[in-house]
């Protein structure tokens, strides 16, 4: 990511490990600042991606029936409070116009909106606005299931709970027995 000024995050850690108590120039401590802004480098690389752009690469093949990829691991920041959720995705559409994206661009797509600070409310919107802008799909339905750190460790300290978002565009909208279609083959 071209855009991170490393210096500027290691000067922040330091501040962050002193305003807690900490001694920066422990020997654990150390490199923290270092490894901290190649990894913030690393999980908000997806700031400079466009999801859309994994989906300007299309194959010509006349079939419009669902196209399901589920199960696709995910994690993000919280933008909230700059822990991380993780979850996995479910991505579904159904194909018009002989219009279909390599399957590997759907996971592609996920990671790309979830390496920022992020909402998971937006992820799943952002991802499913994404596929019917580019793909123009009878239908889209995103689904994502994640635990959120900001739960888990801190406030109402419940690990294990789980947030599920959708967005469903287009037929599956619409249509409740595509929709039910969408749904039984993610539980399975």
């Amino acid at each position: 990511m071209t855009s991170v000024d490393y210096k500027k995050i290691e000067q922040a850690v330091t501040m962050i490990l002193e305003a807690i108590g900490e001694d920066p120039e422990r020997e654990g401590l150390v490199d923290t600042p270092k490894r901290v802004a190649k990894m913030y480098a690393e999980v908000f690389s997806g700031l400079e991606d466009d999801p859309k752009e994994y989906f300007q690469t299309v194959f010509g093949e006349e079939h419009e029936e669902l196209v399901l990829v589920k199960d696709i691991p995910f994690f993000s920041m919280c933008e909230h409070h700059l822990v991380p959720f993780y979850g996995h995705a479910h991505v579904a559409y159904i194909p018009k116009g002989g219009k279909v994206t390599g399957l590997s661009k759907l996971a592609r797509a996920v990671e790309a909106v979830a390496k920022r600070p992020q909402l998971q409310e937006r992820i799943t919107s952002t991802i499913a606005d994404s596929i019917v802008e580019t793909l123009q799909p009878h239908g889209v339905m995103v689904i994502i299931e994640a635990e959120h750190m900001c739960m888990t460790m801190r406030g109402v300290k419940k690990p294990g709970a789980k947030t599920v978002t959708s967005a469903v565009r287009g037929i599956l909208q619409k249509d409740s027995a595509a929709r039910s279609e969408v749904l039984s083959l993610i539980k399975n």
